[in-house]
């Protein structure tokens, strides 16, 4: 496995400096979260930016996935907004554009994987009814991504529709395509109470294609420090050592951007000191 930090953390540097620091610390790999700062697809300054950060990645022998969790890329004003499940068509093809760009973006960089979620209902949408339009939705970027090259990996995300592993096997059930993946939050995992989380990992091993890690605690939605929240992370390496996980296991602590660079210090010892 790859020892990973995501730039959702370094929300306060240039994208070309975090990728230096993170190598530099001795991380292998990079979850890349496009933002107004980070690879943004709207920029028109973005083929430069890809080619310099393709440069940079290949220099340092960084691997990368493309994450797609910018809180207010689409929407200053709703965060996360719009998505998959969105009331009108018009707001679910503009997800479905950026998410598409995000596969391109994935085919320059030859990321390992592109991260995505489904969204919140906010229509009051019965569960046919907005599992119809998720469902949509990934039929027609995973065409678009298998026509790339490129995979895709879903992530359960606590408050959102697709909130737990019960509700991505469903999903994972209609679609059934081979380059439709699974993005597995460890502290999603035990703040949903899906324990033991090795056994999640054992069952999903065939599409597990990125792992976000931090600590949290049950029934909190609140990425933690290692170390401040209840997880016994023993195990969970040990399931990944046992199916031969051979991705990015990428630190997720977006609100720890103010101390960056020692929070990824940290992070990384924290990990080392468990394999």
């Amino acid at each position: 496995m790859l020892l990973g930090y995501n730039t959702n953390g370094f929300a306060h540097h240039r994208l070309e400096d975090a990728l230096h620091i993170l190598a530099d610390l001795g991380y292998q790999s990079v979850a890349i979260t496009l933002d107004y700062h980070a690879l943004n697809p709207y920029d028109d300054r973005l083929p430069a930016q890809l080619a310099s950060a393709k440069k940079t990645m290949h220099q340092r022998g960084l691997r990368c996935v493309i994450e797609t969790g910018a809180r207010f890329l689409l929407d200053p004003l709703h965060k996360h907004q719009p998505t998959l499940v969105s009331a009108t068509a018009d707001e679910r093809e503009r997800r479905l554009d950026f998410l598409r760009r995000s596969v391109d973006i994935a085919r320059e960089l030859q990321a390992d994987a592109v991260s995505f979620w489904s969204g919140t209902v906010r229509d009051g949408a019965p569960d046919a009814v907005w599992m119809e339009r998720l469902v949509d939705g990934c039929v027609r970027l995973s065409d678009y991504a298998a026509a790339a090259g490129v995979r895709l990996a879903f992530e359960p995300e606590p408050g959102m529709a697709i909130d737990t592993m019960d509700r991505f096997a469903a999903l994972n059930a209609r679609l059934a395509r081979p380059n439709f993946g699974l993005t597995i939050d460890i502290g999603h995992l035990h703040c949903m109470g899906e324990v033991p989380i090795a056994g999640h990992l054992r069952r999903w091993q065939s599409v597990l294609w990125n792992i976000h890690i931090e600590d949290m605690v049950k029934g909190i939605h609140d990425h933690r420090m290692f170390g401040e929240g209840e997880i016994d992370f023993g195990p969970v390496f040990a399931a990944l050592k046992e199916i031969g996980y051979a991705g990015g296991v990428h630190v997720e602590l977006s609100r720890h951007s103010h101390d960056a660079v020692e929070t990824a210090r940290r992070s990384l010892a924290f990990l080392r000191a468990r394999l």
